[in-house]
């Protein structure tokens, strides 16, 4: 059976850990050779590559921060020396500088501001260049290129503490959605794929123990807190043309969080 990624070719940012590393992982065994983004962490990076060499895809680490311009088209420089070009850009480099609003400072709001919005904007920018200029390539893909990005259930739930990480995810929903209607006469697809809680090491504190895991469990429904395996599979779908018709579409993969679960026991 023909794996559905096949011939295809992707950026996965921020894909040295996580959920990145997942994705990564998901989609070289789907058949796409993959550019490993990092901007730390270059041995992390390296053991990507090598588990999507054993599924028997190509792969290479690139080092750029996704939030400087000049790294960013250095980045799909070297995915074209490397691989020819992309099909697919999975905009997921991400981080969070938390603090209660009244004491955030203007540094930790750029910064989160600047990687986690900024920095897909640069990326899928870049990407909609390629795609446009190459147009579409049936021997590829029925979609000239498609641009996937990873948003969080903060999108659309508010989350005290943490108003830069929630203002950035809020902008990602709306630059998708911009991009999907923009871009799609050229027969480019965008979609946010949008997590609850996963366990990564981001969140590390909120699961780590089975107390805590408790706690978290009361915001979702499902009952169990989800894998970064949740959402690379979900995004493989979605780059595959088997999501042809999907666009501008956000897809929570949370368990029921966004539910307002409260509601379940009266409010």
């Amino acid at each position: 059976m023909k794996q559905r990624l096949a011939g295809q070719r992707a950026i996965v940012t921020g894909a040295s850990s996580g959920i990145g590393a997942a994705i990564a992982r998901e989609l070289g065994a789907a058949g796409a050779a993959i550019v490993v983004n990092y901007v730390s962490g270059p041995d992390a990076a390296a053991e990507v590559v090598a588990a999507v060499e054993a599924a028997g895809s190509r792969a290479v680490a690139v080092r750029a921060d996704v939030s400087r311009e000049e790294d960013v088209v250095a980045l799909f420089a070297a995915a074209r020396d490397a691989l020819g070009g992309i099909d697919i850009l999975v905009n997921n480099a991400g981080l969070q500088k938390d603090a209660a609003f009244h004491e955030m400072s203007l540094a930790q709001w750029q910064k989160v501001i600047d990687v986690n919005l900024t920095g897909q904007f640069l990326c899928a920018r870049e990407a909609a260049r390629e795609f446009i200029a190459r147009g579409v390539d049936p021997s590829r893909s029925t979609a000239a290129g498609k641009i996937l990005c990873i948003s969080s259930v903060h999108d659309v739930i508010p989350w005290a503490g943490h108003a830069n990480y929630a203002a950035s995810k809020g902008g990602v929903a709306m630059l998708m959605k911009t991009m999907a209607q923009e871009l799609a006469p050229y027969r480019i697809r965008c979609n946010s794929i949008s997590p609850g809680a996963i366990k990564t090491s981001i969140n590390r504190a909120a699961w780590e123990t089975p107390e805590k895991e408790r706690e978290l469990l009361k915001f979702i429904p499902y009952g169990r807190v989800g894998e970064p395996e949740d959402i690379a599979r979900i995004v493989a779908w979605l780059a595959s043309d088997e999501a042809d018709y999907v666009n501008g579409a956000t897809l929570y993969v949370d368990g029921g969080m966004v539910l307002y679960p409260e509601f379940a026991r009266g409010g």
